[in-house]
This record gives structure tokens, sequence and C-alpha cells, in this order.
């Protein structure tokens, strides 16, 4: 379990800004002084940033934002060494810390703030995740781009099929380039499903997921694929914020009120993922679906209610992953009869 950790062990505290081919690094010692260099974000680079913290001879404490593939690796590499204690942390948490710093944005500051960030706040350590788990969420974000890849073949079809002027020979290659994409995206869905099927927690996750409206099998591996490395200890409003899917508020005073809208600053496989089955639930579950029809009531955009359909829905997986019991709508919305009033009133 993920533990606070108030009083630092370290004494010495990295930040590091990650980009796909590059990692910023900064490094206050235990005299304040301040180092800093820059690794390739690359297996070799991983080893050279290593070899760079070792010369300090005593326990550092680095900090990094959760960036995905770029990050992943890097805190696998890091999480490995002794001498290291790891923290992968939320880049809204970092973004409202650097606000009251006023540095500049630049890739060096960035990892300025991430070390004092270490240095300053309470200290969660980073979990590995299980190998198994490694394995579905990059199948299914492998699935996730051949998707994306698929809806763009059918789209040129589509325009290929509507004028007189395609040649057959180019009708016929673009679908049986569909028809061979359509049957890669089959056989890695296979191979995520008996990745679930192999583990009893996960296949049991997967049966209650299939359970919410609007979840069939599809959505649910996709679904399940973000969730498995999110940490047991994380709270349901974590589990927003990671998914970007909390509002943010832009107000000040009475000369600055715009709209509300999700923060997006978390995972957009995650959003991606739950967008079809908040739009099948807003449609078919009585419950979610007065949740939004009492939202666009109150002269919500189509969009923002859709986005709030999302965020119940993640509560209610929340809810039932703790709970081990089916999706009930009555749990997350017990009262839905004001719901509905409040619509025909």
């Amino acid at each position: 379990m993920n533990k606070l950790v108030f009083t630092p062990q370290a004494t010495v505290f990295c930040g590091i800004d990650v980009s796909a081919r590059s990692l910023a690094v900064a490094r206050i010692g235990s005299d304040g002084s301040l180092a800093q260099r820059e690794f390739a974000n690359s297996a070799g680079g991983h080893k050279e940033l290593l070899a760079w913290l070792a010369k300090c001879n005593t326990k550092v404490r680095v900090s990094l934002e959760a960036t995905g593939i770029y990050s992943l690796d890097l805190a696998l590499a890091l999480d490995g060494e002794a001498s290291i204690e790891l923290a992968v942390l939320n880049p809204k948490l970092v973004n409202r810390f650097a606000q009251t710093l006023r540095r500049s944005k630049t890739d060096a500051a960035d990892a300025v703030v991430l070390a004092e960030y270490g240095q300053r706040m309470p200290f969660t350590p980073w979990q590995r995740p299980l190998a198994s788990h490694l394995r579905l969420r990059t199948v299914g974000r492998y699935i996730e781009s051949l998707v994306v890849d698929q809806a763009g073949l059918k789209n040129r079809l589509r325009t290929a099929e509507g004028t007189a002027t395609t040649p057959r020979a180019v009708l016929v290659d673009l679908r049986q380039a569909l028809a061979a994409l359509e049957r890669r995206v089959a056989k890695m869905r296979r191979e995520a499903l008996e990745l679930v099927r192999a583990e009893a927690a996960l296949w049991e996750r997967f049966r209650l997921l299939t359970s919410v409206p609007g979840i069939a099998e599809i959505s649910a591996l996709q679904i399940l694929s973000e969730l498995v490395l999110l940490a047991p200890t994380m709270t349901v409003r974590q589990w927003v914020a990671s998914s970007g899917l909390d509002p943010a508020h832009q107000q000040s005073g009475t000369s600055l009120h715009k709209p509300s809208r999700i923060s997006r600053a978390g995972n957009r496989h995650l959003r991606r993922a739950l967008y079809m089955p908040a739009l099948s639930a807003a449609r078919n579950d009585p419950h979610l679906r007065a949740f939004y029809l009492a939202l666009r009531s109150r002269h919500k955009t189509g969009l923002q209610a859709l986005m709030a359909v999302a965020r119940k829905l993640l509560h209610a997986i929340y809810g039932i992953f703790k709970s081990g019991t089916p999706y009930d709508g009555k749990l997350l919305f017990p009262n839905i009869q004001t719901a509905v009033e409040s619509i025909a009133g």
C-alpha cells in the first residue's frame, strides 16, 4: 500500500522533466546546491542518469510526472535502484505547486520545480506494477491505435466509394486493407481477454465492468487496461483527477467567469475509453439518463453533460470494484426521482 512519508529520508532531491526524446534533470544537494543535466530518454540515457545519481553516495528522492509511455520505462529503471526513492506525480498537482513558485515554463525550470516538490511535499512512493498488468495496458493501447487506424481507413473507403473516378484496384486494395486491420483488432482483443482470464482478480473486475450500463466486453477491456495500473490506495477523487475528468473552474471576481470544463490534465486514453459507454448509458440507463437530462435542463452543453456522465461512470466503477458487487444505479443516484421532477418542473 502507498504510504505518505512526511519526514524526508533522502538528503538529495531530484526532479526529472520527461519528454519523448530527452530528460531534463535537476538535482538539489544536501547543501542546497543545484546541478542540472540533460540525458536521452532511452535505455542508454537511463543508465547514464543512474550513474550520475549514484555519485551522490546517499539516498536520492526522485520526482517525475506521469506521462504515459515516456515516463514508464524510466520509472521502472529508477525503481530498481536501492538508493533511490521514487515518486510518480499527477501533473495537475505539480502544476498547482509550480504556480506558487512563479517560474518560467521551460523543461529545465520544470525539473527544478519537481525537485523542490520532492523536497517540500509529503512523499508517496511509487508502486511498481505487475508485469501482467503492464502487458495488458500495452495491448490495450495498441488496440486503441489500431481502432483509430481502422476508423481512418473506413473514412477513406467511404470517400473512395463516393466518387466514380476511383479505380476499381484502389477500392479492392482499401477493402482488403480494412479486412486485414479488422482481423488484427480481433486478434489483439482475444489476446487482451486471455490476459484478463489468466488472473482471477482481473477477471472479476472485468465481470463487474460488464454489469455497468453502456459497458460491453470491448469497452470493458479498454477501460480495465487503463485502470489496472492505478494504485489500489487511490481515492475516487484521485481516480477522477488522474483521468482528467475533474472540472476546471475559471472565475475571478466579477470580471472573469467562464463556463466550467474538464481539466484534461490526466489520462486521455481512459477518457476516450469512457466516451462511448457514457454516450450509451446517457441514452439507455434510466438513472444516468435522468442525470444527463437534469444537466441539460440547467443549460449545460451536450458535451459538458456527457463528460459529467463519464465522471459518474468512473465513480460507479470505483464503487463496484471496492464493494465487489454489480452496478446498481439506485446506489449511485439515490434521489433519481428528485432529478426527474426537476426536469419536469
